[in-house]
């Protein structure tokens, strides 16, 4: 009798969607990973119900691939049930490993977001002023909807997690050599990044261009500019997150002209992606007064949403709100 196929399950929380759509990406690759495992849990493709994963014995699931950010009570449930049911949790994509894109809701409040939604929006209708309640009975019929946290969590805030692998999304090569090295049984330390730890500079096309001594007089937006497609960003004057940001991309934004917004989070020696940015821009700028700085800055018109676009969940200036 052959042995069983390792289990593998793959869950998605608060997220675009994106990293599902990378696993479709490995094209027919996806044949022969299927072909290697049992996937026991992927809601988004096959029907599968929480009771199912729920009946297998604990550590029966060889690993989980779980992408999005952690917004509402079902999703940190069905983490920790993933968590108790795997032998390996593998947080996929920037939301999972620091909060991606809706982390930046970190940036207002709760009673904002439902206030704006549910009242303020140009396409509501809401004259009853009716907002979503965690339990409703109707006609003797009792529905209950998932709570929604105050601010946006890490996978890593909820359960333990083994080994991240970052990038909105991340590449269907990457994905595919972390399933290889998963179910090869040669793992890694535990908590490795699943990417190079470097910096996207050093493989970049267009390092060579960039000038040993780098100063600016004013940053633009990639809007403003017709940017040169040889030479460095920062050179230009555009804001490239490429400095504090993990190699392993193979740079899709830069080959399209298109500066980097940092999907692929921090190296090892990177403490807080966005607070390097600052530090490093902040030090690039040629200025001899404070009007002037302010002037070579203003470029830069959402630092937010520039510097933390993916890590807010994971800086060192996160949301002061409780979860709850």
């Amino acid at each position: 009798m052959s042995a069983a196929k390792p289990k593998v399950a793959i869950y998605w929380c608060a997220s675009c969607g994106g990293c599902e759509e990378t696993i479709v990406d490995l094209d027919e690759k996806i044949l022969d990973v299927v072909a290697a495992v049992d996937i026991v849990l992927w809601p988004v493709a096959l029907d599968f119900k929480y009771s199912d994963i729920e009946a297998l014995p604990d550590g029966s699931i060889t690993a989980s691939l779980i992408n999005g950010a952690i917004r509402t009570t079902e999703q940190e449930h069905v983490a920790k049930l993933l968590r108790s049911k795997s032998k390996i949790v593998v947080a996929v994509g920037s939301c999972a490993c620091s909060g991606g894109i809706p982390a930046l809701a970190n940036l207002t409040t709760r009673d904002e977001i439902f206030r704006v939604s549910y009242h303020e929006s140009p396409t509501v209708i809401n004259p009853e002023k009716t907002e979503p309640a965690r339990e409703t009975t109707e006609d003797g019929v009792t529905v209950t909807l998932p709570g929604f946290y105050k601010k946006v969590l890490r996978l890593q805030d909820v359960i333990d997690v083994d080994y991240f692998l970052p990038g909105c999304p991340p590449t269907a090569e990457k994905v595919g050599e972390a399933v290889g090295v998963l179910l090869s049984g040669n793992l890694p330390q535990k908590g490795a990044v699943l990417l190079p730890d470097r910096a996207l500079c050093y493989s970049c096309s267009r390092n060579a261009s960039k000038p040993d001594n780098l100063t600016v007089t004013a940053f633009k937006r990639i809007t403003e500019v017709k940017a040169d497609p040889e030479k460095c960003f920062l050179a230009q004057g555009i804001a490239c997150m490429g400095i504090s940001t993990r190699d392993g991309c193979g740079e899709p934004c830069i080959k399209g002209n298109m500066p980097c917004t940092g999907c692929f989070g921090p190296t090892s020696a990177c403490k807080d992606q966005g607070a390097k940015m600052v530090s490093s821009l902040g030090a690039m700028v040629e200025a001899d007064t404070p009007e002037a700085a302010a002037i070579a800055l203003s470029g830069i018109a959402d630092p937010a949403g520039t510097f933390y676009r993916y890590g807010l969940s994971a800086s060192l200036m996160r949301s002061s709100e409780k979860r709850s």
